[in-house]
C-alpha cells in the first residue's frame, strides 16, 4: 500500500463588513510545491468564508491524504477538533439545543475531512506567520469588488 501524500493547508477568511463581501484563501503544500487559491461571496460573515477556506482547501485534494489545516480561526479549529463530534450527536445542534449556526458549511466540511487523514492547527493571525500571511492575503483578493 503506498502512502498518502502529505499535505499542508494554511486557509484564512476575510469580510469588508460582517455580514458583507467576503473573501477565502488557501495555500496549499506538498513537499516542494505550491498552489494558491481563492474566491469570494457577494453577502457573507467572516465565519462563513473561515469555514468556506477549510472546505476549499480539501476540495482541491485529488486523492486521500494526511492533511494538516492550518488556521487561525478558533471558530473552524476548536469546531472540528471539539465541538462537532457532539453536534452530530445530537442532531446538529447546539449544547444550548439550538441548530448550528453555518450548518451548511460544517456538513460539508464534515463529509470532506473524512476522505483525509486531517489535523486541524490553530495559528495566531496577523502576528508575522508567513503562510497565514499569504492565507490571508488571498483571501482579501477574494473579496468581491
Amino acid at each position: 500500500m503506498t502512502e498518502k501524500p502529505v499535505v499542508l493547508a494554511f486557509t484564512d477568511g476575510a469580510c469588508s463588513g460582517n455580514p458583507g463581501p467576503g473573501g477565502w484563501g488557501v495555500l496549499l503544500r506538498m513537499g516542494k510545491h505550491e498552489k494558491e487559491i481563492y474566491g469570494g461571496e457577494a453577502e457573507t460573515t467572516n465565519q462563513q468564508m473561515e469555514l468556506q477556506a477549510a472546505v476549499e482547501a480539501l476540495k482541491a485534494l485529488k486523492q486521500p491524504c494526511k492533511i494538516t489545516v492550518i488556521s487561525d480561526s478558533k471558530y473552524v479549529v476548536q469546531g472540528m477538533n471539539e465541538w462537532i463530534h457532539n453536534w452530530k450527536k445530537k442532531g446538529w445542534k447546539t449544547v444550548g439545543k439550538k441548530p448550528v449556526s453555518n450548518l451548511e458549511r460544517w456538513q460539508e466540511l464534515d463529509t470532506l475531512a473524512a476522505r483525509h487523514e486531517v489535523q486541524w492547527q490553530w495559528v495566531k493571525g496577523h502576528a508575522g506567520h508567513v503562510e497565514n500571511e499569504r492565507a490571508d492575503e488571498l483571501a482579501r483578493r477574494g473579496i468581491p469588488a
